[in-house]
């Protein structure tokens, strides 16, 4: 015989219990993948899932019996595909709660004052550039084939970097907080099919660190003298300083409440990948 609390069977309270937490979980997990590729294949996935219900009782045998044989890996399956979203996923479990939301820790909105105006001087001069701004994961693995600065964040000392006459022009650029903590970096390059192919290697290697972190990344064409904004693959183009700020700001400082940290755009700037 259970106990109970205010005659509610203790056990029916831990079951209560238990769905929430699941159903809790699932959200959380459906605002990682929500807005990325991986959004549709969970779509393609459950309709498989669907047919395989309906296969048996109408006597789709032999359908039935290869959804089944195809469930049977459906874990090798889900690593496989989904594994940008995993590994992006199990990092920010390392750094913070995934159930609840922590707010941003950032330099201030006069540092990402200071990277929108020189993104905006280096597109006015087309000079290519790959700005990256740490959120909450560490990006520690890909200063090591840059050149370490941990210096003080200044408009000229960043224009400087990305001169072409600079040896450090055609890497990264890392900040921290208030401070250029790297230049000269190299970054995985990302091999999403859907990318647009009018966009180049810059680009591509800016979507490939925001796919492995939740860093974001400032892109500045060389050939168009276009701004990019990048944030968990979300792509954010054709922007001028005051709306690159905002937006750097508005996802620095974390979502609206009950959103969890997801990028926040303008739909009239967001294009996705």
């Amino acid at each position: 015989m259970g106990y109970s609390v205010f005659g509610v069977s203790v056990h029916l309270l831990v079951q209560v219990l238990d769905v929430l937490l699941v159903s809790f979980i699932i959200y959380r997990a459906l605002l990682v993948v929500r807005g990325t590729r991986a959004a549709p294949m969970l779509v393609g996935l459950a309709c498989i899932a669907l047919v395989y219900v309906l296969a048996k009782p109408i006597g789709l045998v032999t359908t039935a019996w290869l959804i089944d044989n195809f469930l049977n890996s459906i874990i090798l399956v889900i690593v496989v595909i989904f594994q940008d979203e995993i590994r992006r996923t199990l990092t920010r479990v390392g750094v913070k709660p995934f159930l609840f939301a922590q707010p941003q820790r950032d330099g201030g909105d006069a540092t990402l004052q200071e990277v929108s105006v020189t993104a905006s001087k280096l597109a006015k001069a087309k000079l290519g550039s790959l700005i990256v701004i740490r959120r909450d994961v560490g990006l520690e693995e890909f200063m090591q084939e840059g050149v370490i600065l941990n210096a003080e964040l200044s408009r000229k000392l960043l224009y400087s970097i990305f001169v072409k006459e600079s040896p450090l022009h055609d890497g990264a650029v890392i900040i921290e907080g208030s401070s250029i903590k790297a230049a000269g970096c190299v970054l995985p390059l990302s091999f999403n099919p859907d990318l647009d192919p009018s966009l180049g290697t810059r680009h591509r290697a800016a979507l490939g660190l925001t796919e492995r972190t939740d860093a974001m990344v400032i892109v500045v064409s060389e050939e168009t003298g276009s701004i990019t904004l990048i944030i968990e693959g979300r792509f954010y183009r054709n922007l001028d300083a005051p709306a690159l700020q905002e937006l750097l700001e508005r996802n620095a400082a974390g979502a609206p409440s009950g959103r969890g940290r997801r990028a926040v755009s303008s739909p009239s700037v967001q294009e996705g990948v």
